[in-house]
């Protein structure tokens, strides 16, 4: 009787333990799209027969069955330790590449419009003057490609200014974002830690704590630790931002004011912690680094070499200008002005038409030689060509070292999607294996229950 019993154990077990491998399959498949799950297994281990039976038991099975061990998120640490890591690069590299891309397209080097191209058509002018010096129409013509150049050299001052906006303006979204997702991570991690004492499941916390920890590595680099309760420690350039259920504040300290302008200073960053202020002195990455170098370092410097070859020419000009005569026999003024503290945007014609030195004799004689000298003087042009081919060749290298990047963070990903991501197929086999196997334990059931209908209903002494 035992034995008969112990059967019917044995198959409702089965059934236990199918109906969950049912359910951890529906439950992957239902989540196929979701982003950040990552599938189940279940595991299942075989019940063995009574270490001690019972006192007048004489039980002959081979086992009570099957019960479910645990239910296992496929994942690996260390590959998400290298998702985080390649994605941090990624982010940084990709707002970087676009950010240098936007500039590229408002330099626009070579073209007809661009800042090369007003140049050239300067030094024609001053040839052209240099030829007919007494000309309204040539010196007219030197004044409007003066303005025009001046015009082109404004407008890429204006092109960097405004990507400096852009990235202040991004910069402080990238901070504001952080510290909502390290809130929502310190949310979690108090959840997981609740529930795992309470012995509930926490592998959908464990999803949302893996793909909250991920955009913390896109928008700074952080760094993720898992902790032995299931909770994930994430530190900014060696600092905590989040340490458990606490989460700290990421601030701009300097560079950027509240409203987004300039406040005169390089970017730098604090995490505060209450009343603890620990400004970060290693560098950040992901988004929040990409703005912050382009602020602190790459749009700085293309500026100011803009201001350069500005104010190479201005001075140039000035200084041939100044050694010549205009209409009226008068020493030349200064041809162009401009602010010394921003040269390129600030850049003006400052004489009229009579104005212009074409002569190298005094007394008003029609002479153009020292329009020819002019036309001829100066290495902005070159200076100019250096900046723009230095600045071509870091957008060139930014963009390949984000294909290059892209080809890694795929292959990682790649990697985790083929432990953790859900394939329909398998889902599908494992849904129809539980399947049978469950209809199989059902008809165990069911012939034991016709065996004990007979033992108890239809035997006895006839």
């Amino acid at each position: 009787m035992s034995g008969t019993l112990s059967s019917l154990n044995t198959a409702l077990s089965a059934l236990r333990y199918n109906r969950v491998a049912m359910d951890v399959a529906s439950h992957n498949i239902a989540n196929v799209a979701t982003e950040g799950y990552n599938r189940r297994r279940v595991d299942g281990e075989s019940m063995g027969a009574p270490v001690v039976p019972a006192r007048w038991s004489t039980y002959e099975g081979a086992g009570s069955g099957v019960r479910t061990s645990s239910i296992v998120r496929m994942n690996d640490v260390l590959l998400d330790n290298r998702a985080r890591t390649e994605h941090s690069s990624l982010s940084y590299l990709q707002l970087r590449a676009t950010a240098l891309a936007r500039m590229e397209s408002g330099v626009g080097e070579p073209g007809d419009s661009g800042v090369s191209a007003a140049m050239a058509d300067f030094r024609s002018s001053w040839q052209d003057l240099a030829n007919d010096p007494g000309g309204n129409a040539a010196r007219g013509q030197v004044l409007a490609r003066a303005e025009s150049l001046a015009g082109a050299l404004a407008a890429q001052a204006a092109n960097v200014s405004a990507e400096m906006t852009t990235q202040r303006l991004t910069l402080q979204g990238s901070v504001a974002e952080v510290n909502t997702v390290a809130t929502e991570l310190a949310a979690t991690n108090r959840a997981i830690a609740t529930a795992a004492l309470d012995g509930v499941d926490v592998s959908d916390l464990a999803d949302t704590r893996d793909v909250l920890g991920l955009r913390l590595a896109e928008l700074t680099g952080g760094v993720g630790l898992l902790q032995p309760d299931g909770t994930m420690d994430v530190s900014v350039a060696g600092v905590a931002l989040v340490s458990g259920s606490t989460a700290g504040t990421l601030r701009i300290a300097t560079g950027v004011t509240a409203s987004g302008g300039p406040d005169g200073s390089p970017v730098t960053f604090a995490i505060d912690h209450g009343a603890t202020s620990t400004t970060l002195t290693a560098d950040v990455r992901g988004k929040a680094g990409a703005s912050a170098d382009l602020l602190n370092t790459t749009l700085p410097a293309y500026a100011a070499g803009l201001g350069a070859v500005a104010r190479d020419l201005a001075d140039t000009v000035n200084a041939g200008h100044a050694a010549g005569y205009d209409l009226d026999g008068t020493t030349g003024a200064a041809f162009f002005s401009y602010d010394p503290a921003d040269p390129a945007a600030t850049l003006t014609v400052a004489v009229t038409a009579r104005q212009v030195a074409a002569s190298s004799l005094p007394g008003g004689v029609l002479d153009g030689s020292n329009a020819d000298v002019i036309g001829t003087a100066g290495s902005a042009e070159a200076a100019y060509q250096r900046l723009v081919n230095g600045f071509g060749t870091e957008v060139a290298s930014a963009q390949r070292l984000v294909r290059t990047q892209s080809l890694l963070t795929t292959q990682v990903d790649s990697a985790r999607e083929q432990l953790s991501g859900v394939n329909l197929d398998e889902e599908t086999v494992a849904m129809l294996t539980a399947q049978r196997a469950y209809e199989a334990a059902a008809r165990v059931m069911s012939v034991m229950d016709s065996v004990l209908d007979t033992l108890i209903n239809r035997t006895g002494i006839g």
